[in-house]
Formats: structure tokens, C-alpha cells, sequence
């Protein structure tokens, strides 16, 4: 497989995905997950024109910084446990997984600048996904304003595995809902003008309902553990 190929089918799927939302493709970042390939296959993402690379492990993300450095924009993807903060904190650009005070206190702690960090919200409502409960977003937002070294930049959020657009659909909606309502807030340390939302199974629908990052895995760079 050659990511170029994968490139440049998903950006015409992008493309078409915004023509039918009426926005403008250029609004849409796509975050390269390199979580299950090598180094090797994440410096041709980044040859093939990607800008963004995401990894959910601390320990994937440094082995890939140590080569690559900091030439593409990192962001951090996956649950961040509070004692691994200081492994990647000085070498992410995004961390999009906030989900509790006591990571917030850390990432803080930690930060040697303002972080960009999206809140994971649990709009899906499933026990196995991680995040705030939407009627808590408001109270919990309102607590981050003590942190200076936080910036909200947006909302995540995982929708559900499943083939079910209308489910899909009302998951991305709801992140979109709870993005204008903390938008209509005006705070300056929350600005969440970006929605991190759409993986390789859902990234058009995600595109359709609002997202600005889609985060991609598969359908770009593959899955080495899988081939042969």
C-alpha cells in the first residue's frame, strides 16, 4: 500500500463530503494515527503531505519523536493516564483527551506553555467510552478557567463502532450542540473553535455534521500488525 494513494482518495472524499455540508474542504484537518504502523510508514504519511500525526500511547509517540522530531504537529489521541503526562508533554501540540480535573491539574503542572487540549465529551452515552457527561461540559469547562497553561481549543468525542448513519449522525450532532453552546460563552482560555470527531469508518459523516479534525488510521497508513 502507498499512503500517497490513500491521501489523495480520502481528500476527494473529503472534498465531496464538504460540497454536500456546503463548507469548504480547506476547513478540514486530517490527523494521520500511526498507533499500528512503524516510524518508516509515519515519514511517509508526512512525505505524502500530511501535516498532523496522532498516537494514543505515550510510548509510540516518543519512539516516533525520537526519529522524527518535531517537524509535524503531534497530537496526543488516546486516554492519558495522569503519570505519563511528563512523558509527552513537552513534545505534543494537542492533547485530545481532557476528561477529568485531576489530568487537567497535571497537564497544568506540567506544561511549560499554554497546551491546546480538546475536552472528550461521552455524547454515545456507552459505559466503554471515556469522556464527560454532556450536562457536566458546562460545569467542567467552567473549573479548566483556573488552569492557565490550558487552552481549550475544542470538543472530541468517539461515536459508536456501528455501520447505522442516523446513530453516527446523532452522536456528531450533539458534539456540534454542545460546541455552540460553549462558543456562545466567549471565553477567551475556551475559544473550542475546532470539533475532533471522524475516524476512517465515519470521517465523511463526521465532515457532514461539523468536524475540523478527522483522525485517521486505516484507511491512510494501514494497519502493520495486520499485514502480511
Amino acid at each position: 500500500m502507498k499512503v500517497i494513494d490513500n491521501l489523495k482518495t480520502i481528500q476527494l472524499n473529503i472534498d465531496n463530503a464538504s460540497q454536500r455540508a456546503n463548507r469548504n474542504s480547506e476547513e478540514i484537518k486530517v490527523i494521520a494515527v500511526t498507533k499500528y504502523v512503524s516510524t518508516e510508514r509515519a515519514q511517509e504519511a508526512l512525505q505524502a503531505g500530511i501535516v498532523h500525526l496522532g498516537e494514543n500511547r505515550d510510548e509510540g509517540l516518543l519512539k516516533k519523536w525520537e526519529v522524527i522530531g518535531d517537524k509535524p504537529v503531534w497530537h496526543f489521541i488516546g486516554t492519558l493516564q495522569t503519570r505519563k503526562v511528563k512523558n509527552i508533554i513537552d513534545k505534543v501540540d494537542y492533547i485530545h483527551s481532557l476528561d477529568r480535573l485531576s489530568l487537567a491539574k497535571e497537564i497544568n503542572k506540567r506544561a511549560t506553555k499554554q497546551i491546546n487540549c480538546f475536552v472528550q465529551v461521552n455524547v454515545s452515552g456507552e459505559d466503554s467510552k471515556q469522556g464527560v457527561e454532556p450536562e457536566q461540559l458546562n460545569d467542567f469547562i467552567a473549573e479548566l478557567s483556573q488552569f492557565s497553561n490550558i487552552r481549550i481549543s475544542g470538543l472530541m468525542t468517539m461515536a459508536p463502532f456501528t455501520s447505522d448513519e442516523s446513530v453516527l449522525r446523532s452522536c456528531f450532532r450533539k458534539l456540534k450542540d454542545l460546541q455552540t453552546m460553549i462558543q456562545k460563552l466567549e471565553l477567551e482560555y475556551a475559544p473550542c473553535e475546532e470539533l475532533s470527531m471522524g475516524m476512517s469508518n465515519d470521517y465523511e459523516i463526521a465532515i457532514e455534521e461539523g468536524a475540523t479534525m478527522i483522525r485517521i488510521g486505516t484507511a491512510l497508513v494501514g494497519n502493520e500488525e495486520k499485514e502480511v
